[in-house]
């Protein structure tokens, strides 16, 4: 719950792969702020971790920027007009079952009125859904299983860089 003298670690770390304590894991943290009804805001701030950890797994993102700019000299080039429009738009979807996902732990700083939800899928729960799992397709459970030891030691390697 609330820690003395300041958020917890995990608060600041955010969401990500992490090899903690020999436990291979994915973890979300979300978050909300300004909303006076408890229950509702611990509720939003826990589906806004499951929604950071989804996140790692599979995230499209569509990018369109439209770029416009003009000038016009007109008669004895005394006189510029000149105009320019800038727009852009991001559109960011994620879509993904996840089963063994669980929050672990939760902080509420009382002075901002923010709420924060710490939820953990670990490699070895996602490993024995996954042998569960009906609704995933063979090639699917095959490609998650062959790639998510590799991932863990692509993410281990980067982290020994720093």
């Amino acid at each position: 719950m609330s820690a003395c003298g300041g958020p917890p670690t995990w608060v600041k770390e955010g969401s990500g792969a992490f090899n903690k304590e020999g436990s291979k894991s994915i973890y979300g943290v979300g978050s909300i702020v300004g909303v006076n009804n408890e229950p509702l805001a611990w509720e939003a701030a826990e589906n806004r971790s499951r929604a950071e950890l989804a996140r790692t797994f599979e995230t499209y993102t569509g990018y369109l920027m439209e770029d416009y700019a003009a000038a016009t000299t007109a008669g004895d080039f005394t006189k510029t007009a000149e105009e320019q429009n800038v727009e852009r738009a991001i559109k960011t979807v994620t879509t993904v079952t996840m089963n063994g996902v669980r929050p672990i732990d939760r902080y509420r700083d009382e002075e901002s009125n923010s709420y924060f939800v710490l939820t953990k899928l670990s490699f070895k729960d996602m490993q024995e859904a996954l042998q569960e799992a009906k609704e995933l397709s063979r090639e699917v459970k095959e490609y998650v299983k062959d790639n998510a030891e590799r991932l863990f030691k692509k993410l281990e390697k980067e982290e020994a860089k720093r």
